[in-house]
């Protein structure tokens, strides 16, 4: 695996009093150094995926963030259109006390994130292959939305040409998610990333927002 030309690594410590040293690569202090930063976090991919985090991949900053707010002691979290698992594993890394599950369609996605997975050696999260259409919404408490379907209106800017996108595809899935989201149970909490009003059910109520609107936290009444 070619180590990200931006990264630290191996990684070296934050405290102005050890400048230069490098972290002991022990297990104890390996995740330490993977979820400090993107870049470090993005050690565990090939390249060709680390040029996407930007524009695909959660920011850290923001998937601590949701995370916090989905983990409940004992609560199962699906990311629905996980990638390559970079919100289950910061969330599961975060948040020992809940188990966190992410859906992906792409077959290689799901294989690096399993990759990472097993890297890691955390044991609350885990990653399925299948289409959102698939997964039942009733095994989950709680869910993270990225806004996966968008590819299929930005299709310059789509992950890959391995699935079909199209905006039908767009309406298809938004209108699914809606309609599943209507029959979870109260008290289910969502957090959704740079996405619409359009996936939430009306009977979401509106928890936080941060400064921008683009990360939200919603829970159901």
């Amino acid at each position: 695996m070619d180590v990200y030309p931006f990264s630290h690594f191996p990684p070296v410590y934050n405290d102005p009093a050890k400048a230069g040293m490098v972290v002991p690569l022990i297990r104890e202090h390996i995740n330490h150094a993977l979820f400090r930063t993107d870049s470090d976090f993005d050690w565990l991919y090939p390249e060709y995926l680390q040029l996407m985090s930007q524009k695909h991949w959660t920011p850290l900053p923001i998937a601590k963030k949701a995370a916090e707010f989905l983990a409940e002691p004992g609560s199962r979290v699906l990311d629905i259109g996980s990638g390559i698992g970079k919100f289950c594993l910061t969330g599961a890394y975060f948040n020992p006390e809940a188990d966190f599950f992410g859906v992906e369609q792409r077959h290689e996605l799901y294989y690096h994130a399993n990759i990472a997975r097993n890297y890691t050696q955390l044991n609350n999260v885990g990653f399925i292959h299948a289409n959102i259409t698939q997964i039942n919404f009733n095994e989950f408490d709680h869910f993270y939305f990225f806004n996966a379907f968008y590819e299929n209106v930005d299709q310059k800017n789509a992950i890959d040409d391995t699935i079909e996108t199209s905006y039908s595809l767009y309406v298809y899935y938004t209108a699914y998610l809606l309609a599943v989201l209507k029959g979870v149970k109260k008290g289910t909490r969502l957090v959704t990333y740079q996405c619409l009003d359009e996936v939430c059910d009306i009977n979401f109520r509106l928890v936080w927002s941060s400064d921008s609107t683009l990360l939200r936290m919603w829970i159901k009444e």
